[in-house]
């Protein structure tokens, strides 16, 4: 075999262990829960509805691909993307996936309604916030609004939604957001808002995308009330 040859097969086969360690639905859903920030292998067992055996599996096999790291705290082991360019593949691969197959969109509005309203961008999002016109709530878990969120954002997790819509402001529209297009809490979000007579909607973005953007994505502490 020509040293050419050679060349061109050990090249073509590190394209494709990265192919092949992104070739399963749960390593995908697992690599999309990383964008939102590190989990334990407990934590993602939880969320995936796999089991811990099965999820470590999974992780390893992104391991030797170089697309998660792990780290040791105290008697677990948190795992995270290894860089933002594994973001980018995930949003890439969706991206793909969205022009190739028709049915998606009809798939996700079936399951998670058809928004009403005009859809509104990150970037014009941030500017009606920066004049005032709207409420951007963040409705993923806390740890993962510390983790990063778009900036301006109120953290106000799903399930603490209801008991606290005594802070939210009835003469601004509220724009939820999640974990990206096919994540259902936002949608929920805006059921609930809407039924107690706020105006409500949702944006499809979500980190990963921003950062993409070149938006300013903020860590740390939430914002107190809107």
């Amino acid at each position: 075999m020509s040293d050419h040859r050679q060349f061109k097969d050990s090249i073509y086969e590190l394209f494709a262990r990265v192919g092949k360690a992104l070739a399963a639905p749960k390593r995908l859903e697992l690599l999309d829960l990383l964008c939102q920030g590190p989990r334990t292998v407990e934590a993602l067992s939880k969320q995936t509805a796999v089991s811990i055996a099965n999820v470590s599996q999974h992780l390893q096999i992104l391991r030797a691909a170089n697309l998660v790291t792990a780290q040791k705290r105290g008697v677990f082991v948190e795992y995270k993307l290894a860089d933002d360019d594994v973001a980018r593949c995930l949003v890439a691969v969706r991206q793909l996936a969205e022009s190739r197959f028709s049915d998606m969109q009809r798939v996700a509005e079936d399951f998670l309604g058809k928004d009403e309203g005009e859809p509104v961008c990150a970037r014009e999002l941030l500017r009606r916030h920066g004049k005032g016109e709207v409420v951007i709530l963040d409705v993923r878990p806390s740890e993962e609004y510390l983790a990063g969120h778009l900036s301006g954002a109120v953290s106000v997790p799903l399930p603490e939604l209801t008991k606290r819509m005594g802070d939210l402001p009835k003469r601004k529209e509220i724009v939820a957001y999640c974990r990206g297009p096919y994540c259902v809490m936002a949608a929920e979000a805006v059921t609930l808002l809407r039924k107690r007579g706020f105006r409500a909607r949702r944006i499809d973005e979500g980190v990963s995308d921003w950062k993409l953007q070149g938006l300013r994505v903020d860590t740390g502490s939430p914002e107190k009330r809107p």
